[in-house]
């Protein structure tokens, strides 16, 4: 397992839709070494998720981990990790959030986002399984934002521009405003999932 470069905004790998993992290509040492290598890049940039063609691999595979305190986003809630290959995801509902986002791929810059509040997550995982998963919240943001990726979307094309911000002045200035409308809707969420 290596720690890969994460290519940035202006490289066209970003812009490509990647292709579909096809037959026993899943399988594959070379696969599985990529599978490999985004977790350790994820994690050595303290990300809640990555997709394959931010390693500069045009390939529908992402992942999505949120473990401890996650220097980058402490107010995320866990995720265990979760290798989505060939993904699509459906909406459940039409309510949506504004998210604050930002991404590896576009570093310094964050926005808000109109995601689907709640979404089904229709996947197969490394082993060639096929899943299914359902998110809501910011939860469900991350997954958008991952599956994005595979359609070479960035969060700053849905993000209004209005609200572009630096990592710093969302810090200083918007972080606690966020942080307190997300939990108030994990506290929604939670009265109206019954828990």
């Amino acid at each position: 397992m290596s720690v890969r470069e994460i290519v940035t905004i202006g490289d066209p790998v970003l812009r490509e839709p990647a292709r579909e993992i096809e037959g026993d290509e899943l399988a594959s040492a070379a696969v599985q070494e990529l599978i490999d290598d985004m977790i350790e890049t994820k994690r050595a940039a303290d990300g809640a998720g990555i997709a394959a063609p931010q390693v500069g691999e045009s390939l529908r595979i992402a992942l999505a981990e949120v473990e401890g305190v996650n220097r980058r986003y402490p107010y995320k809630p866990p995720i265990p990790l979760t290798v989505i290959v060939n993904p699509v995801i459906e909406p459940i509902g039409a309510e949506t959030v504004a998210i604050n986002e930002g991404c590896l791929s576009v570093p310094g810059l964050r926005g808000e986002v109109p995601r689907h509040l709640r979404v089904r997550v229709r996947y197969r995982d490394r082993e060639g399984a096929e899943r299914e998963l359902v998110a809501s919240g910011m939860t469900a943001g991350t997954f958008q934002h991952e599956v994005d990726h595979l359609d070479g979307v960035l969060f700053c094309d849905r993000a209004d521009p209005r609200s572009f911000s630096t990592w710093e002045q969302f810090e200083r200035r918007h972080r606690d405003g966020f942080v307190r409308r997300m939990e108030a809707l994990t506290e929604r969420l939670t009265a109206e999932d019954g828990g």
